[in-house]
């Protein structure tokens, strides 16, 4: 929408014609032409602030008695408009009013169900006034939940569950979800523990998505469906969404019952993430709400992201399995890394996911070393240096965002099995420096996790190189003249006691810090390393 600044073109027609209590026809002319003038307007002229609210009040005024459905729309137009700008919303935010457009939101009748195909126009325009107030107003978000609106927004969920012509309803009812859920936490826990609402938001996503089920955990798949209308997309990233925050903390798996609801979700998470949009934009946002949601769901019941491959299949497989969403999320992550900003957000989500699904399924993790870190044959450019995704995520290893660094460095440790020397032969002393420093491996060793021990086999052209590979930079240099063959021995002490001096030098500046490695493998100022080193002896000694 675009964005515009103006003086409220129309405002005083609007008012005067809705305070003038006059036909229903010449207030809903002037409310019309109001919006009309208003639409795009974000930002409005801080003067026309009591007018504003006063026409807040007359619309709510209006509403409040029965008046033909047209006037209805044209009065939650504008006060859609007007409940953008947070500062005339104190006379908005009141029991009363929020009553007014809960019902005329068909949020109060429990039973009826929506057959009125006049009355949707009215409940759409509702429930985007009542999302713009609960976003704007935390006086709104407080009544929300002393009026039960999540209640109700979930009961007329269920009642859009099998009707025609209700997509719109369907998706400002997950909107205003998402956003309850967002900025009140009490409600988040409601919807959790009360009203089923993993349960409901599971549903209303399998619905938007259309899916079809063949077996317990698996959704068909239909490659020459069309791609979903940009209508049930918007729909299913509003479900993504309020799925994301209800699903909060929900790592530790209690019961069976929840463990079945979490593979059922993953399971249509993983239909996601094979279906287009209408757009390539719509898809990246479809993909990136599914991949958030994914991060939520217990890594045991994440398993249903792969399948057993049938004959007639032509995706993607490995060992049997069909790889098809996790090549989806290798595609989406490179994409995000092409992109070259804002990594935070948009990048650490996926790498975090591939990390977790690495780390637990094995099938998951040989597919996806296959895929980033072959077996090398070329090792004659930096690991950091090239197109492959595995030259890309050495890159973030020493990115200046310490989260984005980390989960990288994390992800390519986990698809090693944890295994410094695998690491430091991908990617080279120092790049990994930062994270070996951070696990205390600098001495060597392997991370905490158990793998299958199955073992890489290096290709033989990378054995040639291999003598001749300089272990910081992890790429193979041609044999370099040393300096010191043709110095003398006095020569060689006086460059040596040079070197020495200068070191010292900056230390008493406090220039550099010297280091040295524990015994432990972590990083201590050196007279400690030392130390420690003198101690471990010592005491070995003293055993024998």
């Amino acid at each position: 929408m675009e964005r515009g600044e103006g003086p409220g073109a129309g405002l005083g027609a609007a008012l005067e014609a809705a305070q003038g209590r006059g036909a229903a026809e010449a207030v809903e002319r002037a409310l019309a032409r109001y919006n009309e003038e208003n639409r795009a307007i974000f930002r409005f002229d801080p003067a026309d602030e009591d007018k504003r609210k006063k026409l807040c009040e007359e619309i709510l005024n209006i509403l409040e008695k029965d008046t033909k459905t047209s006037c209805q729309v044209a009065c939650l137009e504008a006060l859609r408009i007007l409940s953008r700008d947070k500062t005339v919303l104190v006379p908005v935010t009141t029991k009363r009013n929020m009553q007014i457009l809960m019902r005329l939101a068909k949020l109060d009748t429990v039973e009826d169900p929506l057959e009125k195909v006049s009355e949707f126009p009215v409940i759409v325009e509702a429930l985007k006034c009542l999302c713009n107030i609960v976003f704007n107003s935390a006086v709104a978000q407080k009544l929300s939940l002393e009026l039960n609106l999540a209640a109700m927004l979930c009961n007329l969920l269920k009642k859009c569950k099998d009707q025609q012509l209700v997509g719109d309803i369907k998706c400002f009812d997950l909107r205003l979800l998402f956003l309850l859920s967002l900025l009140h936490t009490d409600i988040r826990s409601q919807l959790r523990q009360e009203l089923q609402g993993v349960q409901i938001l599971t549903q209303a996503l399998e619905s938007s998505l259309n899916v079809r089920w063949t077996e317990e955990y698996k959704a068909a798949e239909d490659r020459d469906r069309p791609p979903l209308s940009l209508q049930e997309t918007d729909c299913a990233i509003e479900a993504l969404k309020a799925l994301f925050n209800v699903t909060l903390d929900s790592w530790n798996v209690h019961s069976k019952n929840e463990s079945h609801q979490f593979r059922y979700m993953a399971a249509i998470l993983r239909h996601c993430l094979l279906t287009m949009g209408p757009t390539e934009d719509k898809t990246e946002e479809l993909h990136s709400n599914a991949i958030n949601l994914l991060s939520n769901v217990p890594v045991s019941c994440l398993d249903v992201l792969i399948s057993p491959s049938s004959q007639e299949e032509t995706d993607i497989k490995y060992n049997g399995m069909n790889m098809g969403a996790i090549q989806i999320l290798l595609d989406f992550m490179e994409k995000r890394i092409d992109k070259g900003s804002s990594y935070r957000e948009g990048l650490t989500p996926v790498l975090s996911l591939l990390t977790e699904c690495c780390r637990t399924h094995r099938n998951i993790r040989k597919f996806i070393k296959a895929q980033v870190l072959p077996p090398l044959r070329d090792v004659s450019n930096r690991p950091e240096v090239g197109t492959t995704v595995r030259n890309k995520l050495v890159r973030l290893m020493t990115h200046v965002d310490l989260g984005v660094k980390q989960i990288a460095a994390e992800f390519l440790f986990v698809l090693c099995k944890e295994r410094v020397d695998s690491l430091l032969k991908y990617t080279g002393y120092g790049n990994a420096a930062g994270l070996l420093a951070a696990r205390g491996l600098l001495a060597g060793g392997r991370g905490d996790h158990w793998y299958s021990d199955d073992e890489d086999t290096d290709t033989e052209e990378y054995k040639s190189a291999k003598p001749n590979i300089n272990l910081i930079t992890g790429h193979l240099e041609e044999p370099m003249p040393n300096p010191m063959d043709e110095m003398t021995e006095e020569q060689k002490e006086y460059e040596a006691m040079k070197l020495v001096n200068m070191f010292d030098k900056l230390s008493r500046d406090e220039l550099i810090k010297p280091m040295g490695v524990r015994p432990d493998g972590t990083m201590a100022p050196l007279e400690e390393a030392v130390s420690q080193y003198h101690t471990n002896k010592q005491d070995s000694s003293d055993s024998d």
